[in-house]
């Protein structure tokens, strides 16, 4: 990480709802911001914001989500989502962030991404991989020798 990574820095993200962003159970009338994607688009403008002071090999994951979705956006609104780095804590980040459409505020909350190597990371996961493969053909053994009987 590079020391340019410091409390308060900020980013503003602007886009505007399309379709895949939208619900789609309660109708066409009522295609509005889905609560899911909103936490996809903060943690992207997170993980934008870190990206520009991190080193080469780094990346960030999320760990913590906080977020209160406080009113509808409908279909084509446009949205803005401020995000605001408030401690930077070793490789923990915690942010604040805001979003608003064109009429009123729509969310607030807290996002938190944890700074990793990402070869280390990729180590760490094929690890896990082989283990998850070798739990698999345990329990695909022991069902086998169970056919029958109870």
């Amino acid at each position: 990480m590079k020391d340019t990574l410091q409390r308060g820095l900020e980013s503003r993200v602007k886009f505007d709802v399309d379709r895949e962003r939208t619900i789609d159970f309660m109708g066409e009338d009522a295609r509005v911001y889905a609560t899911p994607m909103l936490v996809r688009d903060v943690e992207m403008a997170c993980r934008q914001l870190l990206l520009e002071h991190l080193d080469s090999g780094e990346d960030s994951v999320g760990t913590r989500v906080e977020i209160d979705h406080i009113a509808a956006t409908l279909l084509g609104m446009p949205v803005e989502l401020t995000v605001r780095v408030v401690e930077v804590n070793g490789r923990a980040v915690q942010f604040e962030i805001e979003g608003r459409d064109a009429v009123e505020p729509i969310a607030r909350g807290r996002h938190a991404r944890f700074v990793v190597d990402v070869d280390r990371t990729a180590q760490r996961l094929a690890a896990k991989a082989a283990k998850a493969a070798k739990a698999a053909e345990a329990g695909a053994a022991g069902d086998a020798g169970s056919e029958g009987g109870v």
